[in-house]
């Protein structure tokens, strides 16, 4: 093979990669805001625009230096040194398996592990080109993924019960459940904070535990916890009193001078006109006057539309389509409030004090941002990694026998371009599926759950146990269903089955769209 060799797969692998982007921001990206946006804290708008600042940095600020070839380590990348165009066939036919059943998930409205995606398409490919024998199935490989299916969603779902348990109790179920609230809300901002704080240090692709040691770590972690913990108790707390409580109509960003902030106006709540329904008594000539005056106004009217240009009202009309399709992604109702099919489930849902559950909420949209953060810097590897293959073969017609390649800046931008774009037109599907879709979500509720997934993700990945932060999620909801009541009776298990239903389908779709296309190419005839 030759330098820039085969341009034509690495011309449409941009186009496919962006699309494979475009459906992890879709499916992925939208699990860390589902709960948020389900609970009330923001509303689907505030997620996307979040979302699209905090995925995006991730990725391009924290984003990986380098990627593996081989997604997982389940293909010997060994297998293409002698043909390095194979190697770009495949990757290019592993980013087509993959935006191909996360696009069909996301539209029927499944949460799939995008990582899972991209391993069952390489599977595929490799089966495919080398046989099954070439495919590491063992613990170091496959079996490894198919645990994962268990494992995530059982020790997220032990994490978020006891948070939760120890949440209820200790603040929700008190008589005084605001005042208890106030009290601990300082110490829930700290450990947050240090968990948050570490996971993203620790993980940080370049640095966290490659340059620094774990004591500094969590150094670094305390420092973080303990500011926002001080932030809780002098500005938050005092704020959410004062608004709550006093009633006064302060704004969000009062909340940083709030120690210097006089007392303000109450909020005056919205007065009821007694007499809305009658009409002005007015006179025969009055009536009159009003009806000639309209008469004139709609022949006026009517004159003017006939004299606009054609031209102006043809762009005026393809203007708003176009605003309509961009905006119809964030104008969706996904909260599943008013479902029918879902209030016998919602109905066995304890509801608590709003004013104690009102504090939970700046803590959940904290934690979505931190996980969505976190998800940017780590898993954007997984739409860019095999384009930067493709890079990588096409620019030195060499593959690297270490297994990894590194990514260049500006596809770390265009993968997150793809991903914001993914969850503004279509995180919709995902975000109604999951949420309120599981169980009733208030903000403590989605603020365990988020927790919990984070929590779980970073203890797993560091003692070696396989986990998705999509499976982790989803096992944290239906875990905070349970403990209800009557939790059996307040969880979704039709949903339930549907998400375990497109987690084992995943690795065979994926693998089976990649390695048929990959069959395909690789044994087309062509003119010699």
């Amino acid at each position: 093979m030759e330098v820039h060799g085969y341009t034509w797969i690495f011309a449409v692998g941009m186009v496919v990669a962006f699309i494979d982007a475009f459906g992890i921001g879709a499916n992925d990206v939208a699990n860390s805001f589902a709960t948020s946006v389900s609970a009330g804290s923001l509303t689907l708008l505030q997620a996307c625009i979040v979302a699209s600042f905090t995925e995006f940095g991730g990725a391009v600020l924290l984003g990986a230096e380098t990627a593996e070839t081989i997604k997982g380590g389940i293909l010997s990348v060994s297998h293409y040194v002698e043909q390095p165009e194979m190697l770009m066939l495949a990757m290019f036919c592993a980013l087509v398996g993959s935006a191909t059943w996360v696009l069909i998930a996301t539209r029927f409205g499944w949460p799939v592990s995008t990582t899972h995606s991209v391993v069952g398409a390489v599977i595929g490919t490799g089966i495919s080109a080398f046989g099954v024998n070439s495919i590491t199935w063992g613990w170091d490989g496959v079996a490894q993924i198919i645990s994962s299916w268990f494992i995530s969603p059982v020790a997220a779902g032990v994490v978020a019960a006891i948070i939760y348990s120890i949440t209820k109790y200790a603040i929700l179920r008190r008589v005084e459940s605001f005042k208890w609230g106030i009290r601990l809300v300082p110490i829930y901002f700290f450990f947050t904070a240090g968990i948050e704080a570490f996971y993203i240090i620790y993980k940080a692709p370049g640095g966290g535990s490659d340059n620094m040691s774990v004591g500094l770590i969590v150094g670094i972690a305390i420092a973080v916890a303990a500011a926002c913990a001080i932030f809780a108790q002098f500005f938050f707390c005092p704020w959410v009193v004062r608004r709550v409580k006093g009633k006064e109509d302060i704004k969000w960003y009062h909340m940083f001078v709030v120690p210097f902030l006089k007392t303000r106006p109450m909020i005056q709540e919205p007065a009821t006109p007694v007499d809305a329904d009658l009409e002005p008594v007015t006179s025969e000539d009055e009536k009159a006057a009003k009806s000639v005056d309209g008469e004139e106004q709609v022949e006026n009217v009517s004159a003017a539309q006939q004299q606009q240009n054609w031209f102006v009202r043809t762009v005026g009309e393809i203007k708003t389509k176009i605003i309509n399709f961009a905006m119809s992604g964030i104008r969706q109702d996904v909260r599943n409030l008013d479902n029918k099919k879902l209030e016998n489930v919602h109905a066995h849902a304890e509801i608590f004090e709003d004013d104690a559950e009102y504090l939970f909420s700046f803590l959940q949209v904290i934690t979505a941002c931190m996980a969505s953060f976190a998800h940017g810097s780590n898993d954007v590897s997984n739409a860019v990694g095999p384009i930067s293959s493709i890079y990588e073969v096409w620019s030195t017609a060499r593959v690297d026998v270490t297994g990894s390649v590194p990514i260049p800046i500006w596809i770390l931008v265009y993968g997150g371009i793809g991903i914001d774009f993914g969850l503004v037109l279509m995180g919709y599907r995902v975000m109604r599926s999951m949420g309120n879709n599981i169980t009733f979500f208030t903000p403590s509720r989605g603020f365990c759950a988020e927790l919990s997934a984070a929590l779980t993700v970073l203890t797993c990945s560091q003692i070696g146990l396989p986990v998705s932060t999509t499976h982790c999620i989803t096992g944290a909801s239906a875990a905070i269903g349970l403990c209800n009541t009557k939790g059996y009776k307040a969880v979704n298990w039709k949903m339930l089955a549907w998400c375990f239903f497109s987690w084992f389908f995943t690795l065979p779709c994926a693998g089976l769209v990649a390695g048929l296309l990959f069959a395909l190419c690789s044994n087309a005839p062509k003119f010699v």
